[in-house]
């Protein structure tokens, strides 16, 4: 069985992750399968949208398989910890925009490859938490670092400090989810959600994360400049030209992402 399946609906890949037995926990030959696709989808000029999802209901992921972890030599766990970043930043510097579906448990792991993704929209059913520190270790695959540069400091130091899990309303509450919905209705949200995204010119939107993921790295004299050598990606697009016609003729753009 794959541990990690794949499909390209149309311009959207979906990823799910397919160890639900173990719920969906890393084991290294799933991160390896993991990046294999991520590699794939970044040089794929059709994708315009990746969506990262779980089998099973009761956990996105748990995050590292604490019983493939037990039986390995110290060697083995650093090779582990090196592959789940390698993967994560991999997602992270995707140019296309990336959606984690998030239901069940998140831990440890499982919240960091959210953390690494644009969007987080979770069931109103999830718990979240980077546990760690209460099994002896730290965040090792970005979470001292992406948790907070997104919700602060004093929030992320508190919940890596007390390994604190976090239902859906106060993750939300702390910026941590892009969305909360109920249940039943999660995956309408995630397709809605989809929908704003891919109606707009696909070269404008990875342009556009880019400049903000680079800006955000440097001071914003340099990322004024990063802004201004994205726009200028876009000038000799169709898109653009196709986006003013669409505007005089009074109707929707059909952008073909060229």
């Amino acid at each position: 069985m794959d541990t990690v399946k794949y499909e390209q609906k149309q311009f959207t890949a979906h990823i799910t992750l397919n160890r639900p037995e173990s719920l969906n926990a890393f084991n290294y030959d799933m991160l390896c399968e993991l990046g294999t696709i991520i590699e794939s989808i970044r040089i794929h000029p059709d994708i315009r949208l990746v969506v990262i999802s779980s089998a099973g209901e009761k956990a996105f992921s748990v995050g590292a398989d604490l019983k493939e972890r037990i039986s390995l030599p110290e060697s083995l766990v650093r090779r582990n910890l090196n592959k789940f970043g390698e993967v994560f930043n991999a997602i992270e510097q995707l140019p296309q925009p990336t959606i984690c579906v998030l239901q069940g448990y998140a831990f440890g792991g499982g919240l960091e490859l959210a953390l690494s993704c644009d969007f987080r929209i979770a069931s109103d059913n999830v718990v979240v938490g980077l546990t760690e520190t209460g099994l002896g270790i730290i965040p090792g695959a970005g979470g001292t670092q992406r948790l907070p540069r997104l919700i602060g400091e004093a929030k992320a130091l508190e919940y890596i400090l007390t390994a604190k899990r976090i239902s859906a309303a106060e993750a939300n509450q702390c910026g941590l989810l892009t969305k909360v919905a109920p249940t039943d209705e999660l995956q309408e949200t995630v397709e809605a959600f989809s929908n704003e995204l891919l109606k707009n010119a696909p070269i404008a939107v990875q342009q556009a994360k880019f400049a903000i993921k680079q800006g955000m790295k440097v001071d914003i004299s340099t990322g004024l400049q990063i802004e201004r050598k994205a726009y200028e990606m876009t000038i000799p697009t169709k898109d653009r030209i196709e986006a003013l016609h669409a505007f005089s003729e009074k109707r929707k753009p059909n952008f073909k992402g060229n």
